[in-house]
């Protein structure tokens, strides 16, 4: 799909979302064996049983379809004393919530970023962009650790996660909080996801000039058809965005 030139000659910023946008995460053993004798070491127990990682991974499950039922993010504290481990003294718990919620993204495996991530990011900036992220995550930890992990804190001017804003894409309001923070209009930005339902239809909502998915060459993933609304493009690769977005001097000198 081609963007036409009008769609991009008021553009000022390009944000992102992070999870099968801009990382991806992986089997890693030495990180799954250390977030869950980390999460053992908090909670104070020894050798569970596959009983207890299910009942945890049912409710999380819950907890994860009310969220985007209603769009909201609550805190961690809330997450895990009332919805995770409510038979547990809160003050047990309320403390290491973040560590908590960080080790179980982590039991998943490392996050890695995806291919032509990071060479992308840089020749945008170069091109004049500003570049952000909005993305959904239950922690507040786990996305600046890929940040600091990738060497990327410098590149974006803005990380707005919905552990922070408390609503959950594709509420408008968490693409607004970021839009705010970097004192631009909604129209002169641009927003690259993986997700229609999600990504699309909620910078859509926001009043983004643009809104893009990166995803496989072929049939879109099954959660994903028969969706009213319809990206702007579909890309297979971020490199393929350095074709989309020229430098910002080009546009300005038609204007």
């Amino acid at each position: 799909m081609v963007v036409s030139v009008d769609g991009l000659s008021n553009l000022e910023a390009i944000l992102f979302d992070m999870n099968g946008t801009l990382r991806v995460r992986e089997p890693h053993a030495p990180t799954q064996q250390a977030a869950f004798e980390r999460m053992l070491d908090i909670l104070k127990i020894s050798n569970p049983s596959d009983a207890f990682w299910e009942t945890l991974a049912g409710r999380f499950k819950a907890y994860g379809h009310w969220a985007q039922e209603n769009l909201v993010q609550l805190s961690e504290e809330e997450i895990w004393t009332r919805w995770i481990l409510p038979d547990v003294p809160p003050q047990q718990i309320e403390p290491f919530a973040a560590e908590l919620s960080l080790a179980w993204s982590e039991r998943k495996g490392r996050t890695l970023p995806k291919p032509d991530a990071e060479e992308t990011l840089l020749e945008l900036k170069r091109r004049g962009y500003r570049l952000g992220v909005i993305s959904n995550s239950m922690s507040t930890l786990d996305i600046p650790h890929s940040l600091a992990a990738f060497g990327w804190n410098d590149l974006f001017e803005v990380v707005v996660l919905s552990s922070g804003v408390k609503y959950r894409k594709p509420a408008p309001e968490i693409f607004w909080e970021a839009t705010s923070k970097m004192n631009l209009a909604p129209a002169h930005c641009a927003y690259i996801g993986n997700r229609i339902s999600r990504d699309i239809v909620g910078c859509r909502r926001a009043g983004f000039a643009l809104g893009m998915i990166i995803g496989p060459v072929g049939k879109p993933r099954p959660d994903e058809k028969d969706q009213s609304v319809q990206p702007d493009a579909v890309i297979h690769a971020l490199s393929d965005l350095l074709s989309i977005f020229q430098t910002r001097e080009l546009f300005g000198s038609r204007v």
